[in-house]
């Protein structure tokens, strides 16, 4: 289970890392990113250890990146922001 959390950890901080070099102006600050992506990766082993059991390694870092990913998602954000008003206005 160690190296399962620590692979995972280290997915979590490379998919961050790929996100901070690359949505630089759409994602908040470079620490929080970084964490975000790290502990989602945790997290996301410990679910899928849970849902699984033991002697999944590999599945269990394919479901420690999908949540690394999807709580990285959830940082950015839209590239411009425009004021939109309705037609009825």
């Amino acid at each position: 289970m160690f190296l399962e959390a620590l692979g995972s950890a280290l997915l979590g901080f490379a998919l961050a890392w790929v996100a901070v070099q690359r949505l630089t102006d759409r994602l908040p600050a470079r620490g929080r990113v970084l964490a975000t992506g790290t502990l989602g990766g945790v997290f996301g082993a410990l679910v899928t250890h849970g849902a699984l059991g033991p002697g999944h390694f590999l599945a269990t870092l394919i479901g420690a990146v999908a949540v690394a990913a999807v709580l990285l998602s959830l940082l950015v954000r839209p590239a411009t922001r425009r004021l939109r008003r309705s037609a009825a206005a």
